[in-house]
């Protein structure tokens, strides 16, 4: 595109005055810029397309996450945006990289209509020095115009808005929405085609930290399990919150940032997240106190998918190079809303396969258009909706990378299962478990001292089951031992169990027989 009238790579300052002096935005008390996305406060799934082409027909996994879309249809929205461009007084460019390794960089142009959405782009990619924007050439470019709108009829679209990546062209289209989350996780998605093909780097979903030993550790996990609050620990530097890679050599941030929610925030439980939060960041449909700019993080008049993005320079207790030695401890978050899994337990390789593949968790309120409550589901790897390619090419990447840290001589590579939802009955009856628990409970795995204690097995999930745990009561660590009723419990989890088996059908005859039977048991 011939694109004239370019703000290039304005720093955040700039950006934030443009927002304000266009009513675009206000900054709060605290100095970080509020804007509203309008009618899109979270991601659409449904209107996310691939180019099908010589380079994706095969190796794309189509179906409900990958849809496809023609090459002519891509070629129509490319021309809308063109027009739509034309007719623009000023556009925001930025030049930015992903993958925080120099071996694995993926250098990238951003193109967007307002000045906060170009601010987005700041805060979450990795920012190149000044040297390096000399000689800059970009892998992919991204344009983002919200003002653009799709004819489903025409351009072969759900409805109006838009993302639609071309691996051909290394180019994303977004349209019709305003929601800032489709720029980051449109990357992410061309990252998990990337580097699992070309690279041998397992593109992961998941939070890092490193411990004060330099013991890395990654939490898995969608959106809203806890994956930014749980590796924000005060005694634990942060690598990244949510997109990570794994080389032969080390883990690696693929982003510059964090996408934190920030639905009941508060300085006590979150006081990382919370501290963040100033001039540079930017708050995401919030609401207000009386005042009207200080942030009431228990508002939800506009969505529940309240958010908030900032550079990752932001948090104190950071890894700087954005990279860790390769992890000692993995964490699967799940949001288990039926109330039947432990709040940790102790997983097997092959029970680990199983449960990466079939990443079960629930979706949270607001995180994507259309959930007003939580909802079971399973999401493969912990981040379907992402995933280009079959699952099951994930999973092996994941099973290959544990085997290979242990015949290098480094020692166990612990898989925990925790679950971040409810216990003592099912969401509406139940307790969501309470996050100073669970906080001690990663804590006690990271430490080594869940090592040194004795575990039972669970009879229908067959997950091992710490008896005990430092300063978390012994009575919440059996889920079966909370609820009121064992026999209602049982029959949940029986139905969970069900639904687990069902789930996994569809990846039977690519999982060999030790995984498919590390799987739950019907009773």
């Amino acid at each position: 595109m011939n694109i004239k009238n370019t703000h290039h790579n304005l720093v955040p300052a700039t950006l934030v005055q443009h927002t304000i002096e266009r009513q675009q935005g206000i900054l709060s008390s605290d100095g970080a810029l509020v804007v509203n996305t309008g009618q899109f406060t979270g991601r659409s799934p449904k209107d996310r397309f691939i180019v099908k082409d010589d380079i994706t027909t095969t190796s794309v996994d189509w179906g409900d996450v990958n849809i496809p879309i023609s090459t002519q249809h891509y070629d129509q929205l490319y021309r809308k945006i063109e027009q739509y461009v034309e007719g623009l007084d000023e556009v925001y460019s930025r030049d930015a990289y992903a993958c925080a390794s120099d071996k694995y960089r993926c250098f990238i142009k951003v193109y967007t209509e307002y000045p906060w959405q170009n601010l987005f782009a700041y805060n979450m990619f990795l920012r190149p020095r000044t040297s390096e924007l000399e000689n800059f050439k970009e892998d992919w470019k991204i344009y983002a115009f919200p003002g653009v709108v799709a004819d489903p009829d025409q351009d072969g679209t759900r409805q109006e808005n838009f993302s639609v990546i071309n691996f051909s062209t290394k180019t994303i289209l977004i349209g019709g929405t305003a929601y800032t989350g489709e720029i980051k996780k449109g990357i992410f998605s061309v990252l998990n085609f990337v580097l699992p093909t070309e690279r041998d780097v397992l593109s992961m979903h998941c939070s890092a930290n490193v411990g004060p030993k330099g013991d890395s550790a990654l939490f898995f996990g969608l959106s809203g399990t806890g994956k930014t609050t749980l590796s924000n620990d005060p005694e634990r530097r942060l690598i990244g919150d949510d997109e990570h890679g794994w080389s032969t050599s080390n883990i690696y941030n693929l982003e510059g940032g964090c996408y934190a929610k920030t639905i009941d925030l508060s300085k006590n439980k979150e006081p990382q997240i919370y501290k963040a939060i100033k001039f540079g960041a930017m708050l995401e449909n919030i609401g207000f106190e009386e005042d009207g700019v200080t942030p009431d993080y228990t508002n939800i008049e506009i969505t529940q998918n309240t958010r908030v993005s900032y550079p990752i320079y932001h948090i104190d207790n950071i890894m700087y190079n954005s990279r860790g030695d390769l992890p000692q401890n993995i964490f699967f978050l799940t949001c288990d809303a039926f109330g039947v899994l432990p709040p940790i337990s102790k997983l097997t390789k092959d029970q680990a396969m199983y449960h990466f593949m079939s990443g079960y968790t629930a979706k949270i309120a607001g995180t994507e258009d259309g959930i007003n409550e939580p909802q079971a589901t399973f999401s493969a790897c912990f981040g379907a909706p992402f995933l280009p390619l079959h699952p099951s090419k994930y999973a092996k990447l994941l099973g290959d990378k544990i085997d290979a840290g242990i015949n290098r001589g480094s020692g166990e590579i612990n898989v925990w299962l925790i679950n971040t939802g409810w216990t003592g009955g099912p969401y509406g009856s139940g307790n969501r478990i309470e996050l100073t628990y669970t906080r001690a409970m990663i804590k006690a795995a990271l430490t080594g001292r869940l090592n040194k204690v004795e575990f039972e097995k669970d009879p229908f999930f067959n997950l091992s089951i710490p008896k005990d745990c430092p300063d978390v009561p012994n009575a919440i660590l059996n889920p079966k031992h909370t609820w009121p009723n064992e026999d209602e419990y049982d029959a949940k989890a029986n139905y969970l169990s069900t639904l687990f088996n069902n789930n996994f059908i569809k990846f039977a005859d690519q999982s060999d027989e030790n995984i498919r039977n590390a799987g739950p048991v019907n009773h």
